[in-house]
């Protein structure tokens, strides 16, 4: 039960971490170029919609277990110290969590403009020009 309470815990602070960076792309101390970052990991991160759907067998966890905390890490790395603690303050006081609509259209365009490339793949193999 140990190892359950420390997933647990593990998956809690992230929650935060995600959270305090949506603050921090809010905040006006924060670089440019940090915004950047952490307004995408917080995006993706807060989307109700995955990139690479969870049912995919392996891959499909490889973004929630690989890429979306490696992302998290880059983009706390880029904001400044004190900057993300005093939003990691905010996000623990807050009673609403922050949701991203905009992310869904992002991935939803994703995934048409891969499916329009997959389609003219298909078409230009079946149906050569000669």
């Amino acid at each position: 039960m140990r190892f359950l309470r420390v997933w647990r815990d593990w998956a809690r602070t992230l929650k935060r971490e995600v959270h305090a960076l949506y603050l921090a792309c809010r905040d006006f101390r924060t670089p440019w170029y940090a915004k950047l970052v952490a307004g995408l990991v917080a995006a993706y991160a807060l989307s109700p919609i995955d990139l690479i759907p969870d049912p995919i067998p392996i891959i499909g966890y490889l973004d929630d277990l690989l890429l979306l905390p490696l992302g998290i890490w880059f983009a706390i790395r880029l904001v400044p110290a004190e900057v993300m603690e005093d939003c990691r303050i905010q996000a623990e006081q807050a009673q609403e969590k922050p949701t991203s609509r905009w992310m869904v259209g992002v991935v939803v365009l994703v995934w048409l403009l891969t499916l329009v490339a997959l389609s003219w793949l298909l078409n230009q193999y079946f149906n050569p020009e000669e």
